[in-house]
């Protein structure tokens, strides 16, 4: 916890109703048949110690990202904040983008995909097709290029419809698999085991101060061409 928790811009926004972390790629966000500590672990024994909470700390999850993935997740420190994030992000109400770093750059510098995902639960990975068929569910998402390094291409995505692995498996699809997402394509791993999707930045009323709160994911450290996404 120690570690992760002094790093700069762990924390990105607190009060009394939520707490807004940028996750660090490999850290899942909550725990699974790994053992490994996981984010909620992490923020739970911050909140127990900051405010020298007796017993358990309420921490609820609303909703998820990828354990190789960085970026923001927000946290609810209580159930009516958990309640109502919960209900935006159904009804839509909370705009979140990424950053995806490939190596093959998309043929357009923005547009929309539209393919139809099916996942498979014991290989954890998600298939695409073009067409509509059974028990694939329909997965759009907005793309833009970003920016162009020496050798990577940049985009900011936007995801409209939130299924497993959605980026991810498109992104794939298309021929521009995330750099370093070798269940995906890509031809080599990163040296630290993330993939190079970031989520960036996220905007959302405050569900409890009806306040508008635009955030932004500082980049991560691991990787030198993340600081030349931010030149």
């Amino acid at each position: 916890m120690k570690n992760i928790i002094n790093q700069n811009n762990f924390i990105l926004y607190e009060d009394n109703h939520l707490i807004v972390v940028n996750k660090p790629s490999r850290t899942p966000v909550q725990g699974d048949k790994t053992g490994d500590v996981s984010l909620i672990d992490i923020v739970k024994k911050y909140i127990k110690k900051k405010y020298n909470k007796p017993g358990n700390v309420f921490l609820g999850l609303p909703h998820r990202i990828d354990r190789p993935t960085s970026g923001i997740v927000i946290l609810c420190k209580t159930s009516k904040s958990l309640s109502r994030i919960c209900q935006m992000f159904r009804e839509k109400e909370i705009k979140k983008k990424y950053w995806a770093i490939v190596k093959n750059k998309i043929n357009l510098n923005s547009g929309t995909f539209t393919h139809y995902l099916k996942k498979n639960k014991r290989i954890n990975k998600s298939f695409v097709t073009n067409i509509p068929k059974k028990e694939h569910l329909e997965s759009k998402l907005k793309f833009k290029l970003y920016k162009s390094l020496n050798n990577y291409h940049v985009y900011e995505i936007q995801i409209i419809t939130g299924r497993h692995h959605q980026i991810r498996a498109q992104l794939a699809h298309i021929g521009s698999p995330i750099k370093g997402d070798v269940k995906y394509g890509f031809k080599r791993t990163n040296k630290d085991g993330s993939i190079c999707l970031h989520a960036r930045d996220i905007e959302f009323m405050h569900p409890v101060k009806n306040i508008n709160l635009h955030i932004k994911a500082p980049t991560p450290n691991s990787d030198k061409i993340w600081e030349n996404c931010n030149k």
